[in-house]
């Protein structure tokens, strides 16, 4: 796949012209310097960014929900009424019971269109496919059939008059009321694959349809039963323009507008983000493939690189055992060491600043992997790259998560008391953790994306140059809202009663300049980042 190299990514940090940031000439064209008040290229554009013109809340407002346009939203009600209509019309034109129908759309994947076809041009064939019983039987096409006559349960033996027994559409093997409760609820207990419940005969194909289930299972068995019949049609529908909303206890039906040249990431009215294309957690700029590569990867050696993780971290300088306890990975050891560095590569924190942010990179040598090296060498030197990518994704989604709590809880209010100002001013704070919850996120699935790609066919070093350029005003961004924010909240606290109103009021102006500012770099980098690893992506 063809990429756009460095020179075409100069970035619109907005810092002075000896800094080694970049922008392109399109961005030239349409947007001055000033308008990014030179905040956010390094520590010492922090300071410029001070004397900056304050930017407008309205010009750093971009929801994540502006990239869901051409989706809605429909109810699971919705859904089973037009399923039950779609079963309605095929039970009619076929002239067989809705269960029967159901049956049969589900073996065409919900077509009406491609059943008919099939069924009108060879109908043994199809009833054969599903287990319904050859046409012109007498009585025709039955769901469920009492006995007529007095029988012994096939499963527990025990004699049954007329109307104590019932069979599925075979009408031939008859089983107690009791028994085939306790069939479906074993069947219902399985998910999904009750749908494929036939006849307790292990020779026998007749289906199991919803006649039979709402006439022999227990309340809480025929709801479940119902939500899989329902679900099964968006699940199993040929359509790719919907698809059930993964989130925890949603219910809700998403639906892309037929068209759209754009099936990527939507964020469902539960607040829930996933991946339109495969249904899992939101993943981009991963493909699925890779994503779902690395989600297998995770689950086989997930829980021994965590152990490691979790028991190898010290302080690179007096060897003190250390704890991450806030979201940003700019550490400081306590004192006397005092010793700044940072929590992913354990470097020291100056070699962090500005353009040279360059700790995501995997630096392997290439003799790891070639020449006569053992396999046992070649399977550490394997888990050693593992470990590097998987350590930055953990992070990454423990820096994420340790934001979104903060900003669910009190976050704005404290900082509203100690700066005097109403919560609802602080909508440029807000702004800027939503910013960085989903930078995090982002950021934590380019690691997953660049452990996956071939380092002979793809450019890794243009994606770990994007990477490392939006990590960098991702951690400022982040260091700035939560440890500068914090810091000054501690200043207005301890004085308050000695500083004059005038000063608190200056200090507020200026963080709310910075941090503006910053949010605005770090959204642009990020655009550019989804933008070099979704080339074909419009964003």
């Amino acid at each position: 796949m063809a990429r756009k190299g460095k020179d075409d990514y100069y970035y619109y940090c907005g810092a002075d012209d000896d800094d080694d940031y970049y922008s392109t000439e399109e961005d030239n064209a349409t947007e001055s310097d000033s308008e990014y008040g030179g905040g956010g290229a390094s520590d010492d554009d922090d300071e410029q960014a001070e004397n900056a013109e304050v930017i407008d809340d309205e010009d750093i407002r971009a929801s994540a929900k502006d990239r869901d346009s051409g989706y809605d939203f429909v109810t699971e009600d919705d859904v089973r009424r037009r399923q039950d209509k779609v079963t309605s019309e095929i039970s009619e034109v076929l002239s067989v019971p809705p269960g029967f129908a159901a049956a049969l759309l589900r073996h065409c994947r919900w077509d009406p269109e491609l059943l008919k076809n099939e069924w009108f041009s060879d109908e043994a064939r199809v009833r054969a496919a599903v287990g319904l019983a050859p046409a012109g039987q007498p009585g025709g096409d039955v769901p469920t059939a009492l006995n007529a006559a007095p029988l012994a349960c096939a499963i527990c033996f025990d004699g049954h008059g007329p109307g104590g027994m019932r069979s599925a559409g075979c009408r031939s093997h008859f089983y107690c009321h009791e028994c085939w409760r306790g069939y479906i609820r074993a069947a219902v207990g399985d998910g999904a694959r009750c749908l494929l419940l036939r006849c307790p005969d292990p020779k026998c194909p007749a289906p199991v349809v919803r006649e039979l289930v709402d006439a022999a299972a227990a309340g809480e068995d025929r709801a479940r039963y119902e939500t899989f019949v329902v679900r099964s049609y968006v699940e199993e529908g040929t359509s790719r323009y919907v698809r059930w909303c993964t989130g925890p206890g949603c219910t809700l039906a998403v639906r892309a507008h037929e068209g759209s040249s754009r099936l990527s990431e939507v964020t469902c009215e539960c607040g829930h983000l996933m991946c339109f294309r495969c249904g899992s957690d939101g993943h981009r700029p991963t493909p699925c493939e890779t994503a779902r590569a690395w989600a297998e990867r995770c689950a086989a050696d997930g829980d021994t690189t965590s152990w490691v993780l979790e028991n190898t971290k010290h302080c690179p300088k007096c060897r003190r055992a250390i704890e991450k306890n806030q979201g940003c990975n700019h550490m400081t050891c306590g004192a006397p060491c005092r010793h700044q560095f940072c929590w992913l590569c354990l470097g020291a924190w100056d070699n962090h600043d500005g353009d040279n942010f360059n700790c995501n990179r995997y630096n392997a040598s290439r003799e790891e992997f070639v020449g006569d090296e053992s396999k046992e060498r070649q399977a550490r030197a394997s888990m050693v790259r593992f470990l590097h990518y998987y350590e930055r994704w953990t992070t990454h989604g423990e820096s994420m998560e340790r934001a979104r709590k903060e900003l669910a809880g009190e976050l704005l209010e404290g900082f509203a008391a100690a700066m005097g100002v109403q919560p609802t001013d602080l909508g440029f704070l807000e702004e800027a953790y939503e910013q960085v919850i989903e930078a995090r996120r982002v950021l934590r699935w380019t690691y997953a994306h660049i452990y996956g790609m071939d380092p002979d066919r793809d450019d890794i070093e243009f994606c770990e140059f994007l990477q490392g350029q939006a990590e960098g005003s991702l951690e400022r961004l982040h260091k700035c809202a939560e440890r500068e924010r914090k810091e000054l909240e501690d200043e207005m606290g301890h004085y308050w009663a000695a500083s004059p109103s005038a000063y608190a009021a200056e200090k507020y102006v200026e963080f709310k300049q910075n941090l503006s500012n910053l949010n605005i770099v770090t959204k642009r980098h990020f655009a550019k980042l989804v933008e070099g690893y979704e080339p074909d992506v419009v964003s």
